[in-house]
């Protein structure tokens, strides 16, 4: 794909898109039932390809339903079941992510339980959900930290909770030493308050393993606007440090709860800016993906319901035209003169067509 600079041809990288199965979903929210019929895994990666997507993102129990009343070997087997599904459509694993915030044992946390026995299960099922990577062909983990927090701050010691984390990392980073560990921050939902909440946080965390080289952070856009953050200033943070191992893109309405609205949906310049970031510094270039993490809206029609999915690609496929078609001698002149009024205007034009 490329673009144009005052005239000139510009060569930009290519990029390669994944989603995973839940964003093929039948509706049912908090407040109500299905309003849609479920379909197969087959049935949905044979969705992929003619959607313009080549990778697919997987919770552990995606791959291997009710896993946890699984042995090893039967694990490992189901998993080589689904790769053969996989090959058969053309489709790679981008990651595999251990369900951690379903089971009763984790109630008080994975992790972080005060339950001792709870934290082995949990740590437990991690090394199983690194079976399954293997198994479906991908060494990335990522790991959404969904019950590792508190509703009441006094029942557990949070300089501890690091600790137990970053022991259960650890674990996991021992079991196999070809895997990479992407933490996913999340400020809150379902915890009130979580014990790594940002981009910095999950950072943080990374360099106090066995092995930082192989700990980076999954960021998703809803996550850092419910933090209070702007997302491309997460994403410029983790880039800077070579840390951003993969991007859950999507967007938000508000703050009372994640909503995995299509991506640019909501705020055109704020995923403008996630685009011009990751397009400036070659995100892609060492096989990242970019993820999409999207919700069709409960009242959209079809069975399944993929225009959400669709229309997330195109949006970024059009901000990226714009990216590459601005005038970049005059974004430049215009922030040496400090005349930001004026580079405001010419982002505004950009996005309007009108540039």
């Amino acid at each position: 794909m490329g673009s144009t600079v005052n005239g000139e041809a510009v060569m930009g990288g290519e990029y390669r898109f994944s989603f995973g199965p839940w964003n093929l979903h039948e509706g049912a929210d908090p407040f109500g039932p299905t309003v849609r019929r479920g379909i197969s895994l087959a049935e949905k990666f044979r969705l992929f390809k003619p959607l313009g997507f080549d990778a697919v993102q997987f919770h552990d129990d995606d791959v291997v339903p009710s896993m946890s009343e699984l042995d090893a070997i039967t694990i490992r087997r189901r998993a080589a079941e689904v790769k053969r599904l996989l090959d058969a459509e053309g489709l790679a694993a981008e990651f595999v992510a251990p369900r951690l915030w379903e089971d009763p044992r984790t109630v008080d946390g994975a992790y972080t339980s005060n339950d001792a026995a709870c934290r082995a299960w949990a740590i437990e099922r991690s090394l199983r959900a690194i079976d399954i990577a293997r198994e479906v062909g991908t060494k990335l983990i990522v790991l959404w930290l969904a019950r590792e927090g508190t509703y009441v701050r006094e029942s557990k010691d949070s300089r501890r909770a690091v600790e137990q984390i970053v022991e259960a990392i650890d674990r996991m980073l021992e079991y196999d030493p070809e895997i990479r560990i992407a933490i996913e921050p999340k400020p809150n939902e379902p915890m009130d308050h979580a014990f790594i909440p940002t981009t910095g946080h999950a950072m943080a965390i990374g360099y106090l393993t066995r092995d930082p080289s192989r700990v980076g952070v999954n960021i998703e856009t809803a996550h850092a606007i419910l933090a209070g953050l702007d997302p491309s200033d997460e994403m410029g943070f983790a880039l800077a440090f070579e840390k951003l191992y993969t991007v859950h893109l999507n967007d938000q309405n508000g703050l009372k709860f994640d909503e995995d609205r299509s991506f640019g949906s909501v705020d055109l310049r704020r995923a403008f800016n996630q685009v011009r970031v990751l397009d400036r510094y070659d995100y892609g270039r060492r096989g990242e993906y970019v993820g999409l993490d999207v919700k069709a809206l409960r009242t959209q029609r079809g069975e399944p319901a993929t225009q959400h999915l669709s229309n997330s690609r195109t949006f970024f496929l059009m901000l990226l035209d714009v990216v590459r078609s601005l005038d970049s001698a005059a974004v430049d002149r215009l922030i040496a003169e400090r005349n930001y009024e004026e580079l405001d205007l010419l982002i505004i034009r950009a996005l309007m067509g009108r540039g």
